[in-house]
């Protein structure tokens, strides 16, 4: 019983471990990634057609804990082609991964995944339900002192 428990209690930890905010090295790590890029982006180093005809946006990179896998979240601006600008990023991995290498000064020169960043469209879906009329009169009858309680 005492046995079961303990395997319990591991598993939560672990589970709890996972669900950890980032630490400050796993930020900053992020940080110099991101910025790495995006003066690569910026300059122009990737020749790739797809990435040349468009303007990205990269707000986010999110590190692993032990910092040997980079998920680099980008969209293109107004989110034309972003499917072909992901795949052309991931085609170009190998290249990006030696640049970063030499941008950042750490051990192992982290795997890079790239992912469609969905916030902003997140964000419009919650400014769509914010204006709802449904929302609407919530809001004004709160504002009348008035409740349904």
């Amino acid at each position: 019983m005492a046995k079961k428990q303990d395997d319990m209690a591991r598993k939560k930890h672990t589970n709890r471990e996972s669900e950890r905010a980032p630490s400050q090295r796993q930020l900053r790590v992020g940080e110099l990634i991101r910025h790495g890029l995006a003066e690569m982006l910026a300059r122009g180093d990737i020749h790739d057609e797809v990435i040349e005809k468009h303007l990205i946006t990269i707000p986010e990179v999110r590190m692993t804990a032990d910092l040997r896998m980079a998920t680099v979240y980008v969209m293109p601006l107004g989110g034309k082609d972003a499917d072909a600008v992901v795949e052309a990023l991931n085609n170009n991995k190998k290249y990006l991964r030696g640049e970063i290498a030499h941008h950042v000064n750490l051990k192992f020169a982290p795997d890079i995944r790239f992912r469609i960043d969905e916030r902003f469209d997140e964000a419009e879906r919650i400014e769509k339900l914010l204006r709802t009329p449904a929302v609407h009169r919530d809001l004004t009858r709160d504002e009348d002192g008035e409740s349904e309680s």
